[in-house]
C-alpha cells in the first residue's frame, strides 16, 4: 500500500515541510511537494512553494505568527492543491515525521503516544527554546490528522554514540546523572544525511567513512564522524554550546553571564506556565551572536560587508570553527576522508569556506578556487584540489527526506 510521508521542520523562525510518496518498506521515497514559511519571528512571513513545475516564491503572508499558525496554513494549502492529487484530503497522509531537536535519552525515533509526548514535554526546560514549536505542531497534528502516525526524529540521536569521556561534564556525577546533564548534541539528523550522501559519493559505505561535518547555519555546529558514527560534536546539553550563531553566543565563560547582568538567574519574559526560561538564556540565545556584533543575523551580508563590527564577527566565526577542526582532526588520528560543509551557509559562503581552507592547508586541504565559487547542483559536490591530501565536499544536506527515508525504512515505523 503507498503511503503519504509528511516531513515536518519546525525552527524557531520557520517550518518546512515536504510531502513524500513510498511504495513500499525499504524503497527510497519520492518527494511530491515542499512548502516553507519563514520570517515568525522577524516579519513579514514569506511563503514558498514547489510542486513539480508549479513554484511559489516569497508570497507574503499576513496572521500567521507561530509555529502551530504556519503549520495549519501549509496543510490547508497542499490538501487544497488540485494538482498534488495525492494528497487530495487530509486523510491520505499516513505519517507525520517530526523533526525534534532535543531527544534527551531516546537513542531513536519514536512513535508519540502519549508518554512520548510527556517525555519530550518534560524536556522543554532543558531546551525551552527549541523543543515548544515542534510539540506546538505535534498537538496539532493529533487533532488535525487522527489517523495518521506521529514519529518523532531527534537531532540528539545520533550522537548517542559520543564515547563517555567526551559526553561527560566534570560536575557533580550524582547530580549530572539525576538531572541527565551530559552532551546530548544536536543537528544529527542532518549529519546523518551528509555521512550517508559524502559515502556514497566517495563510494564507500558509511561505517568506512570518516569526515569532519560542518552544518554552518544561522545555528551552526560541527562534528566528528569516525567510521559512520558520532564522536565529538560542538553543541553540548542544549544547542547554545559551541559555535557562535545567528542570535546565539555560542561557549563562553560561564561566568560572563552574572556581570553582565545581576538578573541572569531571574524569569525572562519569554516565560509562560509551559517554559521556564531564565533571563540568562534569553540573553545567551536571542540577544547574542551577529546580531548583537553587528545588528543583523543575515551572514551573507556580514561576510560582504567592509565595516569593523562585520569584519569583526566574521573573524570570530572563523576563529571558532577552526578551533573545533583542529581538533576533531587530531581526535580522528588524521584519518579524515573529507572536511565537508554544508546549512546555508555552508553551501552558499564562498568566501569563508575559502578562509576555513586556506588556514587548514597544513591539514591537507586545498581548496580549487575556481570550483569554489560555481553553483552546487549535486547533493555532494568537490571544491577541493585533486592532489589534495584531503577532499573538501559541499553537501546540500536535507533533514526532511532523511526522516522520510529513515521512516520508510523501518518496518514498524512505516506499517
Amino acid at each position: 500500500m503507498v503511503k503519504i510521508i509528511l516531513a515536518i521542520n519546525a525552527g524557531s523562525s520557520s517550518v518546512k515541510i515536504s510531502v513524500y510518496r513510498a511504495k513500499k518498506v525499504g524503497q527510497p521515497p519520492t518527494q511530491l511537494a515542499a512548502a516553507h514559511l519563514a520570517g515568525l519571528t522577524a516579519p513579514p512571513v514569506t511563503f514558498n512553494y514547489s510542486r513539480g513545475s508549479e513554484k511559489v516564491k516569497d508570497q507574503v503572508i499576513k496572521d500567521i505568527t507561530s509555529q502551530q499558525d504556519a503549520f495549519d496554513y501549509i496543510l490547508q494549502y497542499i490538501v487544497n492543491d488540485y494538482g498534488l492529487f495525492e494528497v487530495s484530503q487530509k486523510d491520505s497522509i499516513t505519517h507525520a515525521c517530526h523533526r525534534v531537536v532535543h531527544g534527551g535519552d531516546y537513542p531513536a525515533a519514536h512513535v508519540i503516544d502519549s508518554e512520548t509526548y510527556h517525555h519530550l514535554k518534560d524536556l522543554t526546560d532543558l531546551a525551552p527554546l527549541h523543543n515548544a514549536g515542534a510539540l506546538a505542531i505535534v498537538e496539532a497534528c493529533a487533532t488535525l490528522l487522527p489517523k495518521a502516525k506521529n514519529i518523532a526524529y531527534f537531532d540528539s540521536s545520533f550522537h548517542a554514540t559520543i564515547p563517555e569521556p567526551l559526553r561527560t561534564y566534570p560536575i557533580s556525577p550524582e547530580i549530572a546523572k539525576k538531572n541527565k546533564l551530559w552532551k546530548y548534541g544536536f543537528h544529527g539528523i542532518s549529519y546523518a544525511f551528509i555521512t550517508r550522501s559524502v559515502a556514497e559519493y566517495l563510494g564507500k559505505s558509511p561505517d568506512e567513512t570518516s569526515i569532519i561535518a560542518l552544518h554552518l547555519g544561522s545555528g551552526a555546529s560541527i562534528c566528528a564522524i569516525r567510521n559512520g558514527k558520532s564522536l565529538d560534536t560542538s553543541m553540548g546539553l542544549t544547542p547554545l554550546a559551541g559555535l557562535p550563531g545567528a542570535t546565539r553566543s555560542g561557549s563562553i565563560d560561564p561566568s560572563l553571564i552574572f556581570h553582565f547582568t545581576h538578573d541572569a538567574g531571574k524569569p525572562s519574559r519569554s516565560s509562560t506556565k509551559e517554559m521556564h526560561i531564565s533571563t540568562a538564556e534569553e540573553i545567551l540565545n536571542n540577544q547574542s551572536g551577529w546580531k548583537a556584533l553587528t545588528g543583523t543575523t543575515d551572514f551573507g551580508k556580514i561576510s560582504s560587508s567592509d565595516s569593523s563590527e562585520c569584519k569583526l564577527a566574521f573573524e570570530i566565526f572563523l576563529d571558532r570553527i577552526l578551533g573545533y577542526i583542529g581538533s576533531y582532526y587530531v581526535k580522528l588520528d588524521g584519518r579524515v576522508d573529507a572536511l565537508v560543509f554544508a546549512g546555508g551557509i555552508g553551501e552558499k559562503g564562498a568566501s569563508l569556506r575559502s578562509a576555513i581552507i586556506r588556514k587548514c592547508n597544513c591539514l591537507g586541504f586545498e581548496l580549487d578556487n575556481k570550483k569554489n565559487k560555481q553553483p552546487v547542483n549535486n547533493v555532494v559536490q568537490e571544491i577541493g584540489e585533486e592532489a589534495a591530501k584531503h577532499s573538501t565536499l559541499i553537501c546540500q544536506t536535507d533533514e526532511q527526506f532523511e526522516m522520510a527515508r529513515s521512516c520508510a525504512a523501518d518496518p514498524k515505523l512505516f506499517s
